[in-house]
């Protein structure tokens, strides 16, 4: 499935028309174009943003992934959009803390019937093609926490043409909504989810803890007692998943039987 028109427009009245959640001590930005949604929240951030403001943007033009990847941001098809908090957190917490957005993620696609599984530490894939990202911002206040930022990048109604002229050869392993569905998405609709799943877990959080954060998403996981290869600034290894650390690390065992907390290097399936 090609689709050659671009979506429906996003626009602030039909998001909150959407929504379920609260919105009452929400601000809403929607911009046409950002270099990152990302980055526009930390600037809002820097200047007293409260909890709960959301950044969102038709496009992007310095969109970017885990490890500063770019993320193909084209205008009017996606959504690319970012959430601010203020958890009174440690930063040890803060990686568990941003599984809210992938868990998010896959409660508002399974609301359309996809199902969807999520690869640590936040990419939403779907028949093992990524389909979404989300990455988490951390700004600190001294040795504390001030605010984390969680941000998402989904491919809604970009074709597969489009994908493989954007990625080349990655193309292989990304998709979007509307080809799993074989339908064009109405974006305002999934953004109203995914903002409402978000609130859902971070309520979840506030009453239950991190622990029904690394629960829900080792539920989901799709790495946990697969063997896998570690790639960073050092020397790279080949172990197999052993689950998560209470910080939302990732424990990997190499082959001589050491356990690995990885934090921010590459983590590809090995076989």
């Amino acid at each position: 499935m090609m689709l050659s028109l671009k979506s429906a427009p996003l626009t602030l009245d039909e998001i909150r028309r959407r929504l379920v959640s609260d919105t009452t001590d929400r601000h809403f930005y929607l911009f046409s174009e950002v270099d990152s949604t990302n980055d526009s929240l930390r600037e809002l951030a820097g200047r007293g943003a409260r909890e709960g403001t959301v950044v969102v943007a038709e496009a992007q033009r310095r969109g970017r992934g885990r490890l500063g990847r770019p993320w193909f941001s084209p205008s009017g098809f996606n959504i690319y959009a970012s959430v601010l908090f203020r958890p009174p957190i440690v930063p040890d917490d803060a990686p568990a803390f941003s599984f809210i957005a992938s868990l998010a993620l896959v409660d508002a696609l399974e609301s359309l019937g996809v199902s969807a599984e999520i690869k640590w530490p936040n990419d939403v894939l779907v028949d093992g093609k990524k389909v979404a990202g989300a990455l988490a911002d951390c700004g600190m206040r001294g040795a504390a926490v001030d605010y984390v930022i969680l941000g998402i990048g989904v491919n809604v109604n970009i074709g597969a043409a489009a994908l493989r002229d954007a990625l080349g050869p990655a193309a292989r392993f990304a998709t979007s909504v509307a080809d799993v569905l074989g339908h064009e998405v109405d974006r305002n609709a999934l953004l109203a989810a995914w903002l409402d799943a978000v609130a859902a877990w971070h309520r979840r959080w506030k009453e239950e803890g991190p622990a029904v954060l690394r629960k829900a998403w080792a539920d989901r996981d799709i790495l946990s007692g697969r063997r896998v290869e570690v790639r960073g600034d050092g020397e790279s290894f080949v172990g197999r998943v052993r689950g998560l650390a209470p910080t939302g690390a990732l424990v990997v065992v190499d082959t001589l039987g050491r356990a690995h907390h990885v934090t921010s290097d590459e983590v590809r399936l090995y076989d």
